[in-house]
């Protein structure tokens, strides 16, 4: 493999006894582009592999050591055995399983209709245990939406790649019984399909009448984080949808996929989140005057630089920790992580990074005489991105947009890391939610 461009993760071997220099590494399993590698663990008995296929998480296991006449094969020509997971799988992390002679294996699973569960998976009996899992199924949930089950262990059935094997909903503490999740591929403005998911509660969904929040990131490679949050159950019993769009530029879709969204490539990071704005409207899941965008990091880059394309088409924002002046902040290499950024957003330097820097930079493209959204800007004194980006962006959005006293800018900042305090997690949460409530839904 050595010298060749490859998109996805791959495994290879080679003896341990081997006195060969270089070693000779050969190919575990043949490249599949709709079934692609995302993790490995071991243990002595079985080897772990966390895969997508088609764009779906799987688990599965298979038995050691590997039959050298499979070596080379296609995954699904393997004896693999797949465990089981509950439905709309966001991300699967492996624990710490650092007992090699161990049969159980640790993983944290996420959804965005499930608090994460923390699983054990005993690959030898064939059981499997949650470990944590907060379960949200009380009486009170019970008594507003109807009445819920739980239990915590059940056996892994034996099922191979090719046969459904999902897990009974009532194991996971799942609430899919009062929140719907659906997936689409949105097409954006050159074709790439862009993935999409919503999610609303079954009680309060009606169609074109609905408030929506659409997250995005779309950076560095990191995948969209859609795990099932607390704080979103307010806006969810409000009837709101939350929306989760996977741009270019974020993880989950291999190499390209990223490489696609950064550099010279940028504005399709941005473009792709209006193309999911203007589905979540056009398709009447939200209602067009009540959609509202939210960003983290990098995230707040890409919300920002929608609204300045397309400003009508949002009533409100949150942007959090954001990145809003990259021309400036790219050119001072003596900033935290600034040389970091040069590989994600490109190099001022270079005459075609610089161009690409100017067209998406946030601060730099606030449109005159234009009503903008509602904006609340949260940032610390205590963040990579320096906290004067957030204050001179929303001076300049003040100074050149229409006022309208519905429409306020707010600018927020602390002293202190939010993301290392619970409770100033849950005071800025709140703030935000209020926020959104009032801009949006009043």
């Amino acid at each position: 493999m050595q010298g060749q461009p490859v998109d996805h993760h791959y495994l290879l071997r080679t003896p341990v006894t081997s006195s060969c220099s270089p070693r000779n590494w050969e190919n575990v399993v043949t490249n599949d582009q709709l079934l692609t590698i995302e993790d490995v663990d071991f243990c002595h008995s079985h080897l772990l592999l966390t895969v997508k296929d088609r764009g779906k998480y799987g688990l599965y296991s298979v038995s050691l050591p590997l039959s050298n006449d499979k070596v080379g094969a296609h995954l699904k020509e393997f004896n693999l055995q797949k465990l089981p997971l509950p439905d709309h799988v966001s991300q699967i992390f492996p624990g710490s399983n650092y007992d090699f002679n161990s049969s159980t294996m640790r993983f944290t699973i996420t959804s965005p209709v499930m608090p994460d569960a923390v699983v054990d998976y005993d690959l030898l009996s064939g059981q499997w245990t949650i470990v944590q899992q907060q379960n949200l199924l009380y009486e009170r949930t019970r008594v507003l939406y109807g009445s819920a089950s739980s239990t915590s262990n059940s056996r892994i059935p034996n099922n191979n790649l090719s046969e459904n094997n999902a897990a009974d909903e009532s194991t996971w503490n799942d609430l899919s019984e009062y929140y719907a999740c659906e997936e689409y591929e949105v097409p954006s403005y050159d074709g790439a399909l862009i993935p999409l998911t919503i999610l609303y509660s079954r009680h309060r969904k009606t169609n074109g009448e609905n408030p929506g929040l659409l997250h995005g990131h779309g950076a560095y490679g990191e995948v969209l984080d859609k795990r099932w949050r607390n704080e979103m159950k307010s806006l969810l019993d409000r009837g709101w949808v939350i929306a989760y769009a996977d741009v270019r530029g974020g993880g989950g879709g291999g190499r390209k996929w990223h490489h696609d969204g950064r550099r010279t490539k940028k504005l399709n990071s941005v473009k792709d989140y209006i193309s999911c704005a203007k589905f979540l409207v056009e398709r009447e899941v939200v209602q067009e005057t009540k959609l509202a965008g939210c960003g983290y990091s990098a995230g707040g880059f890409l919300v920002a630089s929608a609204i300045n394309y397309c400003p009508d088409l949002f009533r409100a924002a949150v942007l959090k920790v954001p990145f809003l002046d990259p021309t400036h902040t790219l050119l001072l290499p003596i900033l935290p992580l600034t040389p970091d950024d040069y590989e994600e957003f490109g190099y001022p330097g270079d005459i075609e990074d610089f161009r690409s820097i100017r067209e998406c930079s946030p601060y730099d493209n606030i449109r005159k005489d234009a009503l903008y959204p509602a904006i609340l800007v949260t940032s610390s004194f205590n963040t990579r991105f320096g906290v004067w980006e957030a204050a001179k962006w929303v001076a300049r959005v003040r100074e050149y947009s229409i006022y309208d006293p519905s429409r306020p800018v707010i600018l927020n900042l602390t002293t202190d890391i939010v993301e290392e305090n619970r409770y100033l997690q849950s005071k800025e949460a709140a703030m935000e939610t209020a926020f959104l409530i009032k801009m949006v839904d009043s």
